[in-house]
């Protein structure tokens, strides 16, 4: 993969990546979901072959609606298998802008993260590496397409994840 060597467009990039996670790890549900386009997609995909996730299962593949569907349910006061609420710390490294992947339809971004999830005194770790297609918008970016490929993907989890990785 040929590297964009614009460091100005890379750091503004890391500090968008490193803002996300942020929200994330402060639960600013809302914050995180305005990230994102209209239309914009967030995708786990099942196994790293898939192009698509239409049409074959995903870990998660979801629009705006299923976003706030999920932000609704991790925030409900009665929602008693988040309580007491999992905490979480993403740290994203590696980030790359692909060029030749990048054109009319957005800035393609790949990036190395880790998360580790404290739930009921377990911590769970999560690594992998998301891909952004972001649009560039004033002097910010929206997300158009966040895809997350879990390294373990194929393994079994304890229980169901809650939370955005």
């Amino acid at each position: 993969m040929t590297v964009v060597t614009d460091d100005v467009l890379l750091r503004k990039v890391e500090q968008f990546l490193y803002d996300q996670s942020d929200m994330l790890d402060s639960r600013r549900w809302q914050d995180w979901i305005n990230l994102f386009t209209p239309e914009g997609i967030y995708w786990m995909p099942a196994h790293p072959d898939h192009e698509s996730g239409d049409g074959v299962p995903s870990i998660f593949h979801e629009d705006m609606y299923l976003m706030r569907t999920r932000m609704k349910r991790l925030d409900h006061p009665r929602a008693w298998s988040q309580s007491p609420a999992p905490r979480c710390n993403h740290i994203v490294s590696n980030v790359r802008i692909d060029p030749s992947r990048s054109n009319g339809t957005g800035l393609v971004v790949t990036s190395k993260f880790h998360v580790v999830e404290l739930r009921l005194e377990n911590q769970r770790y999560f690594t992998g590496t998301y891909t952004h297609t972001l649009l560039q918008e004033g002097d910010g970016f929206r997300i158009k397409n966040q895809r997350v490929d879990l390294l373990n993907y194929d393994s079994p989890f304890d229980y169901v994840l809650q939370v955005w990785l």
